[in-house]
Order: structure tokens, then sequence, then C-alpha cells
């Protein structure tokens, strides 16, 4: 999400800086002394007007000794303390908080935090981002513990009105908060959609926040003591964009066909399979069934998915229900159905995620209607994204539902993807990363344009790197798991490591090794990082693990050729061999050649006599006759080494 903070990082010393608290706020809007304001106790006629955006709503240095006007302490102890605001939780099993502020839709909340003590790693502090004035459930925070560095360091999570939690998001920070040590956090907040900056550097975010009508701010602590200073909350306009990176955020993982690469694709199994890896978005592909039913479905026929025939537009839902979509994947995901686009964002909106919906192929304008109302009955109209190769298909989308965010895919792009994208009302411009590779420019002018890029389908972080330098918004994967971790390690470090390029070396047959007839040595190799390793001997496609048939090779040097694909690019390496005549071995040629009883006794004596010119000029002769004619060459020619 873009950050839009618009405070200055000039600060003045502390005796001099400003006490702007929610009361001196709202005198500054010439609300009357009894206005209505979230979390403070005071009447008035008329609700204040919303500060326009860039305005400090809350803005707090702990100068005095008291709590600040309209901070209201809900449970725990919170004191005023040299300076800082102070909370107390005395185990784990107490929530205690201190609510603010007001309600916002877009707004950052920063502080300077510092655990004093805890009871344990696991303790926490929380921003509470929607929390009614009393504190009572429910309410959305996002959290950081003391091993901010674990797992589950940073959540964002509710505390239901059953007093249960519902952690929506988890991830960890670069460095450990610990003790004693000041921690700058900000959260912005946009709606139901949230990041999490640790330091400066985002950490984690949420599309997932739960809001409400009314909800202020609150800082909270459990099983620990903390400390917070410099208390800042700022209205922010609403994104223009949500789907725009912000600077410094990693890419927007979006999850091809579901984890189309470890589950069944367009299946609910594979929508949780990637809803676990931590994608921020799960693409699937929708087209209507013989009776108008929107299925999840990519082909056009389910020949190849299911264990059905058929196009899907001549099927009709009974028929869809019956097919086993699963086990042609695997024998262990036997069962799984082709889900109805309603099935399927059912199970979104109930289990959480993110729809990026491509229309397949041509739609009537029934067909596209059909889609809106699974869409809006279901009331997932905020948590889908459209996309389709087809422009009729998007501006039908637009023409029932301009709510609903849009994405032009391209395998190559138009002449000028910028006056396209304004004419259809596009939030993205999704390209293939080979078209974009032939003008990375075009992400600069768009993005000026105020258009979002999502990259299809790259799977490898060599490809990743590229995109994320590029300033690209998302990526489409089949391997959603691996980006997720791959932006994790971005969080880190703040540049991601791109993994090492493979390794190989053959082993045997050792470069310079001389191979006789008969010893027929199997290529040993020794890699890292490698996914997939392709051989060659001299030029020709030879595979692993099979013996080379030195039997059939001439005289001379050969060379075994291996190239090592993995993450991290390719290597390749080459090891030349000799093959060298011997008695023994041209014996084993001579007894292996299938040439007739008569042949063999006559090349075999001579041989016993050391006759190799006679042999070799025997050989010749009887090529095609009474001796294949290519071990009849590879006979002479080792003949006449050996003479």
């Amino acid at each position: 999400m873009p950050s839009q903070t618009t405070s200055s990082p000039f600060r003045l010393p502390r005796r001099h800086r400003s006490r702007l608290r929610v009361g001196a706020v709202v005198a500054a809007l010439g609300i009357g002394a009894t206005a209505t304001l979230t979390g403070v106790s005071v009447a008035a006629p008329d609700a204040p007007a919303a500060p326009p955006a860039g305005d400090v709503v809350v803005s707090e240095d702990f100068t005095g000794s008291a709590l600040p006007t309209g901070w209201r302490a809900v449970e725990g102890a919170w004191k005023v303390e040299n300076g800082r605001l102070v909370g107390t939780s005395a185990n784990s099993g107490q929530q205690s908080r201190i609510t603010f502020g007001r309600h916002l839709d877009d707004f950052r909340f920063e502080a300077v935090v510092r655990f004093e003590s805890a009871v344990d790693a696991a303790r926490w502090t929380a921003f509470g981002l929607d929390v009614p004035a009393a504190g009572t459930t429910p309410w959305s925070i996002a959290t950081m513990r003391t091993g901010t560095t674990a797992a589950n360091g940073l959540e964002f999570a509710q505390r239901t009105t059953g007093d249960a939690w519902n952690v929506t998001d988890t991830g960890s920070a670069p460095a450990a908060a610990g003790t004693g040590r000041d921690v700058r956090v900000a959260v912005e907040v946009h709606g139901s959609r949230a990041r999490l900056v640790v330091d400066g550097r985002e950490a984690l975010r949420s599309t997932r926040v739960q809001r409400s009508a009314d909800g202020a701010q609150a800082l909270l602590v459990n099983g620990s003591r903390v400390s917070f200073d410099d208390v800042k909350v700022t209205r922010l306009a609403p994104e223009a964009n949500a789907y725009l990176r912000a600077p410094g955020a990693p890419l927007t993982v979006i999850a091809h066909r579901g984890a189309s690469s470890a589950a069944p694709e367009n299946t609910l199994i594979s929508d949780e399979t990637a809803r676990r890896a931590g994608a921020d978005w799960i693409e699937n592909d929708v087209q209507p069934s013989k009776d108008g039913i929107p299925h999840i479905l990519h082909d056009d026929t389910v020949d190849r998915t299911t264990d059905g025939k058929g196009r899907i537009r001549n099927l009709t839902a009974a028929q869809l229900a019956a097919l086993d979509a699963g086990s042609w994947f695997s024998p262990l995901h036997t069962g799984a159905r082709v889900p109805t686009l309603r099935a399927q964002l059912e199970d979104l909106r109930t289990r959480g995620g993110n729809l990026l919906l491509e229309i397949k192929g041509k739609h009537s304008k029934d067909e596209v209607s059909r889609i809106v109302e699974d869409i809006r009955d279901t009331g997932m109209s905020g948590r889908v994204f459209v996309q389709s190769f087809e422009v009729d298909a998007l501006t039908l989308t637009h023409e029932l539902a301009p709510d609903l965010p849009l994405g032009l895919l391209r395998g190559n792009l138009d002449a000028d993807p910028v006056a396209l994208a304004k004419q259809l009302d596009l939030k993205a411009y999704n390209p293939s990363a080979a078209g974009l590779a032939k003008r990375p420019g075009v992400v600069a002018d768009l993005h000026r344009a105020g258009v979002a890029v999502m990259v299809w389908t790259v799977d490898d972080a060599t490809g990743w790197k590229t995109l994320e330098a590029g300033g690209a918004d998302a990526i489409i994967t089949n391997r959603p798991a691996e980006l997720a971790g791959w932006n994790a390690a971005w969080r880190q470090t703040g540049t991601p490591e791109p993994p090492a390029a493979p390794t190989v070396e053959v082993l045997a047959p050792a470069a310079g090794a001389q191979v006789e007839r008969a010893s027929n040595p199997v290529p040993s190799l020794r890699t890292t990082g490698a996914e997939t390793v392709r051989l060659t001997l001299d030029g020709r496609e030879f595979a692993a693990g099979t013996p080379i048939d030195s039997g059939t090779l001439p005289l001379g040097a050969h060379t075994l050729r291996a190239e090592a694909k993995g993450p991290g690019g390719s290597t390749v390496t080459e090891s030349t061999f000799t093959v060298t005549a011997s008695r023994t071995g041209l014996a084993h040629l001579i007894l292996t050649s299938a040439a007739d009883r008569n042949a063999i006794a006559t090349l075999t004596t001579m041989l016993a006599h050391d006759q190799y010119q006679a042999l070799a000029r025997w050989a010749d002769n009887q090529a095609g006759r009474t001796i294949p004619a290519p071990r009849a060459g590879l006979i002479a020619s080792d003949a006449r080494a050996l003479g």
C-alpha cells in the first residue's frame, strides 16, 4: 500500500514540542467543548467533520505528569513517568489497554515503543487500530512481541466478542525488540488494509483488519511493562490505487490458479494451500457451465484437469460437480471438485483471502452479470479484483459493477498501455514477464498514471529480483510459498539475497581419464543448488545414470557436458576423457561384435598371435559382410592403434 505520510523528519527538542492532544485538535477545528469524539465521554448535538488528509489528529510526547486529556485507561496500570506513557500488565491473561483518538478510515498510527520488562519472549504490546472507547470487544490490533524475530513475532489480530483470538496475519521483524530498546513502530491503515512498519522497514501487511463504524485508537500491553513516546495519529487520504507497491514494500504475492505447483489448480485445495503459503491474493479462472453457472476452470475443456471429457460450456453444473479434479495431480487429492465461483467466494469469505479473478474467454453480458451477482451476493466486492485478456469482458464488468477494480492481461505490450489503461479505467496493467522485458520502462509510465503492474507468471528468484528492482507491484506465480519466503528475506535484509548459482562437478569419468573398452563408466556428478541437470555426450543428449558404452565410441577424446539449473541461475561444466585401445578392449570388441562364428574365430586367432595389421585389414574387408559395419570399423581402428 502506498505511503502517504506527511510527517516531517525534522523534530524539535522535547521541551519545545507542542503537546497537541485530542482536545486541542477539537478546539483547532472549531468544535465546541461538548463535541462528540469517539473515545471521549462528552456529548454534542453534531459529530465533527473528518479532518483533512495530513492533519495530525493525535500528537503526544508525555511531557506532563498526568494522562493526556481524552485518554481512557480501561484495564491495567497506566501512568506518565519520565516523559513516557507506561502501561503495565501483571500477567499473560491481562490485556491492559488505554483508548484515545477518533474513528478514521485512513490513518497512520506511530510511536516509539520500549519493553521495560516482560514475563517471557512471547509477551506483547499492540497498537489498537479499531477499538471502542470503552475498550470492549471486538477490537482489532497490530501486535509486536518482545521476541519479534519469531515466526509470529508480529501479528494482525482481532479479539472477538467471545473473547477469543482471530489471528489473520503473522510475520517477523529484522531484529528482536527485547527489553530496554526503543523501537519505532508505525501502522498505516486504509479501511481493512494495513501495513506494519518496524524501524522504518515494512515487516507485515494485512487485508483483513476488522473495522467498525466508530472504533478509535488504543495502546495495549500483555504480560509486560511497556513505555511509549511520541504517539502520533495522522489522517491519510484514501488510497487512489491500493494495488501500487509502497516505497520499501515487498512484492505482492499472487498465487497462480492457487498454489498450482503444490496442489491441483483452481480447486479449493490449491486455494487453501496458497493461503497457508502466505499469498496476498489467489488467482483463479472463471467460465460458465452449460446452464450458465460460473465455475473455476482454466481450460476450455475439462480433459486435462479432471477425469471427464468435453468443453465446460457443454456440461451442466451437475455434470461438473461429479468430476474428480484432483487425482490427475496426485492420489492424495482424489475427490477434489471443480468449484463454482460462488463456492470459491464463500470459502475465501469464511477462511480468508482475496481473489484475482480472470474472466476466461469471450463472455456475454448475461454471463458477466452472473459473475457480478455471485460476487455481490457473497459480500466479496471489496476483496475481488477482475482481470481478463478480453477488453469486452472488462468493459461489461465496469458497466455492471464500476466499484470492482480491473486489470488487463497482455502477452505482448500494447502500443500505448497508459492510454488504454485510462480508456478502460484500469487499476492494473498485467503483462507477461517476457512482454515486459522488451519495454521495462513502461512500469514507470504506468505508475505515473496511477496504474499498478502485476506480472505473470514468474517462478524463479532471478525473475523476482529483476521485477522488484524494475518497480513491478505484484507477481503472479505458481510458487507462492517460495515467493513469500523470498519476500521474508527481503524484509529481513532490505535487499533480497539472490540464491547462489548452482554448482556441478563431473567426478567420473574424471577430466583426462583413460577409458578402456568394456569399462562402461557411469557418469558421477556432484551438485549444489541445482533443480535439474542436463547431460550431453559429444553434443548428444545423455540420460543421467546410464553407463557410457565405450564399445560404441571411437578412439580418442570425448566430452561429457553437464548443465545445472536452479533458482540462482545455471552453470555448465565439461569433462573430457579418452577412449584408449588395449588388447583386452580389442577382445571385447570382437566378442561382442555380433559377427558370425567363423569371423570371430579368425579375429581372435589373429589377436592371439598379435597380428594387428592383418586383423585390421581383414576387419575392413569383412565390414558389412560377416562383421556388422560399425563394429568392424572400431575393431580395425583399435587393431591399427595397437599395431
